[in-house]
C-alpha cells in the first residue's frame, strides 16, 4: 500500500511528480507541495549534479531543489556554451516561469553566485522577485578585480583549479578527463572575466556564505555584498576553502532552512 505523501515530504519513487519539461532544470529529490523551491546555479565548470547533496539534505524540510544544467556538459555536452552572464540569465528565465505556484529562492556558488544574483535582479524587474537569494563562495560585484583565468594556457589553468581544492587530484592528472572538462571551465571563467556589474539595488533578502580559507574570496569581499543589498540578512563564515560546501553540507542546509523559515 502506498502511503499518501504530505506537504514537505520527498515524493516516493513509485509516484514521483513530473520533471521539468525543459532542459535547463534538474529535480533530483521531488517534494510534494513544497513550501519553497530553491533554484541552484553551479560553479564554473560545474553541472547540476553538484547539488545532489543539497537536494537530499533539504527535501525533508519542505524545500525542493531545482539545479540549473548549463549547456556544454553532461547530457547537454553536444550543445554550444553560453558565453556571457546576461545571455545565460535570459535563457533560464523562461524555464523558471514554468514553476510558478510556490515561493522561489535562488542559490549560487562561485560563478553561480553571480548568475543567481543577476537572475534575482531580472526577476525583480519583471515583478517576480524571489523570496530570498543565497550567494556562496563569491566576492561582492563591487569588489574591483579582473578575472583572467580563461586566458591561461591549459597547464596554468589546471594549476589554478588545483588551488581551489574542489577537484579530485586524480582528475587533474587524467588527460582524457581534462580534455572533457577544460572547455567548460575555460568558457565559464571567460563568462566571469567578461562580466561587468551594473549599479542598482537588489530588492531581495540576501544571505552570504563563505569559507574562512577561500583563496578567492576574503571575508571582507563577502561582507561587501551589503553594498548592493538593502543590508545583509546574514553573513556566514564557515570553516573551509573555496569549496567549503562539500564538507559543511549539514551547516549549509541549516542556514538555508533558517533563512527560509518565514516562507515555510
Amino acid at each position: 500500500m502506498t502511503v499518501p505523501a504530505t506537504r514537505g515530504n520527498a515524493a516516493s519513487a513509485q509516484n514521483p511528480p513530473a520533471s521539468p519539461s525543459g532542459v535547463w532544470l534538474r529535480r533530483y529529490r521531488p517534494v510534494v507541495d513544497p513550501a519553497v523551491r530553491l533554484v541552484c546555479f553551479p560553479h564554473a565548470g560545474g553541472s547540476a549534479t553538484a547539488y545532489l547533496g543539497l537536494a537530499a539534505g533539504l527535501a525533508d524540510a519542505g524545500i525542493e531543489v531545482l539545479a540549473v544544467q548549463y549547456p556544454g556538459r553532461q547530457d547537454r555536452r553536444g550543445e554550444p556554451f553560453v558565453e556571457t552572464v546576461d545571455a545565460l540569465v535570459e535563457a533560464v528565465l523562461p524555464e523558471l516561469g514554468e514553476w510558478t505556484g510556490h515561493p522561489v529562492a535562488l542559490f549560487g556558488h562561485s560563478l553561480g553566485g553571480t548568475l543567481a544574483y543577476e537572475t534575482a535582479r531580472r526577476l525583480a524587474e519583471l515583478g517576480e522577485a524571489p523570496v530570498h537569494l543565497f550567494v556562496s563562495g563569491r566576492r561582492a560585484p563591487t569588489v574591483p578585480r579582473t578575472d583572467t583565468a580563461h586566458l591561461l594556457d591549459d597547464r596554468a589553468l589546471i594549476a589554478h583549479i588545483g588551488t581551489l581544492e574542489g577537484t579530485d587530484p586524480v582528475v587533474l592528472q587524467d588527460e582524457e578527463l581534462l580534455r572533457m572538462v577544460l572547455p567548460a571551465l575555460r568558457n565559464d571563467y571567460g563568462m566571469a572575466g567578461t562580466y561587468r556589474h551594473r549599479a542598482g539595488a537588489l530588492p531581495v533578502p540576501l544571505t552570504v556564505l563563505t569559507g574562512d580559507r577561500d583563496p578567492n574570496v576574503s571575508v571582507e569581499d563577502a561582507r561587501r555584498w551589503s553594498e548592493v543589498a538593502g543590508g545583509l540578512v546574514g553573513l556566514h563564515v564557515l570553516p573551509g576553502g573555496h569549496f567549503f560546501l562539500n564538507d559543511r553540507l549539514e551547516s549549509v542546509c541549516h542556514i538555508i532552512e533558517e533563512a527560509l523559515d518565514h516562507v515555510r
